[in-house]
């Protein structure tokens, strides 16, 4: 093989070589830009399956564990002059009473005391409450008595609904109103409410209710706070998996009904249970409050095809003083007042947006924005697309 021929295998097996060496290209990355809003979308639709994880104990309450409602009516003395008049008669027998229960007869028509006010006394005794713990009190004025500040509760037994029998709670000491209320020649000035106040720490309680935490077959019953189909059976499914021993069943829409395992106590039980974490499920609803114009629309509402049109009409009317002036040096001239009166009406253009089908709350809260809408006009808008029938929620007006 002469060398030419040499020379040319060399460079073949160096040019395969090259080939079988070169590096193979990367494929370049992909990178996927996600919009806030799509990502909004998702996290809607996630929470949509799934609901919102919460622990039990926010959601739901055992059977048993509850607080109690007292009442009781009594006086409040002490007042600068703003107490009730002889227009509440109420309080005059009430002071009567009080004088009797000390030996002294009084004529509650003979008393005209303006530094006394009559007030209901209402608290909330809480559960486990003890003999000797303290709870907040609140009063608030019954007769006609313009303010309950610098005035002092004096003591007032507090009852359950429908029994008068045993008083659960004692309340008395001073009242704090949170505000005050100051007249002098005429002129008043006045913050927050000043015939409602609160009296710290103000009861003790003297009875406890007494709680069942266990009912007949070691049963015990957790209730959900907001009634629902899907959470209930979640509740249960999660508890099934933890405690199996337990056997939770979901009776209804609010109630779990478990069995207490041999060797464990109540408390422990529902301890173990509150921290359970379960996704609640989220109702599609519309809440509307047209006192202060708050509207709350739910992650999960949806919104079918529909048009919106949204136009106002703008009434304006303005008056403007004319002042008439008599030449100078006129022995009989007077000057004449006059009222010109302008009234114009204009109304704006209508503004019309479209709704595409399964709209979610980002895309209403744009397209709302978009239009520039007051809070009384989206109420409108919203109630009047629930009538039509596109939107898919429930509203409650409050």
């Amino acid at each position: 093989m002469n060398k030419l021929s040499l020379l040319f295998l060399a460079l073949c097996a160096a040019s395969l070589g090259l080939a079988q060496t070169k590096p193979t290209a990367k494929p370049a990355d992909k990178t996927v830009f996600v919009s806030p809003q799509d990502a909004a979308r998702k996290l809607i639709s996630q929470g949509e399956a799934q609901g919102v994880q919460v622990r039990i104990k926010d959601i739901a309450h055992f059977r048993g564990v509850r607080s109690n409602q007292l009442t009781g009516f009594g006086l409040v003395i002490g007042l600068e002059g703003t107490g009730d008049t002889k227009k509440t008669p109420m309080t005059q027998t009430l002071i009567a009473n009080m004088f009797a229960e000390w030996g002294t007869q009084v004529d509650p028509k003979t008393i005209d005391s303006k530094n006394v006010a009559l007030v209901t006394v209402t608290c909330e005794l809480p559960p486990f409450a003890k003999p000797g713990t303290q709870v907040d009190v609140r009063v608030s004025s019954i007769g006609d008595a313009k303010s309950l500040q610098g005035g002092a509760l004096l003591q007032t037994p507090l009852y359950p609904a429908g029994s008068h029998d045993k008083a659960y709670v004692v309340a008395a000491g001073a009242v704090s109103i949170g505000g005050f209320n100051v007249s002098q020649g005429g002129a008043s000035v006045q913050r927050n409410h000043v015939n409602v106040g609160r009296v710290p720490d103000g009861g003790i309680v003297e009875a406890s209710v007494p709680t069942k935490l266990v009912f007949s077959g070691n049963a015990m019953y957790l209730e959900l706070d907001q009634e629902d189909l899907t959470t209930a059976e979640r509740v249960a499914t999660r508890l099934a998996d933890q405690f199996p021993t337990m056997t939770p069943v979901a009776i209804d829409g609010a109630t779990i009904a478990l069995t207490l395992p041999p060797g464990m106590t109540a408390v422990e039980a529902m301890s173990q249970i509150e921290h359970v974490q379960v996704y609640a499920d989220v109702e599609a609803k519309v809440i509307i409050n047209e006192r202060t114009g708050t509207i709350v629309i739910g992650g999960n509402v949806r919104i079918g095809p529909a048009a919106i049109a949204h136009g106002s009409l703008n009434v304006k009317i303005e008056e403007t003083p004319l002042i008439s002036q008599a030449a100078p040096f006129s022995p009989n001239g007077t000057t004449q007042t006059a009222i010109k009166t302008d009234v114009t009406a204009g109304q704006e253009t209508s503004k019309i947006a479209l709704v595409a089908p399964n709209t979610t709350v980002s895309d209403l809260a744009k397209l709302l924005q978009t239009l520039e809408l007051k809070p009384t006009d989206i109420i409108a808008i919203l109630q009047a697309l629930r009538q039509q029938g596109a939107l898919k929620a429930r509203i409650e007006i409050q």
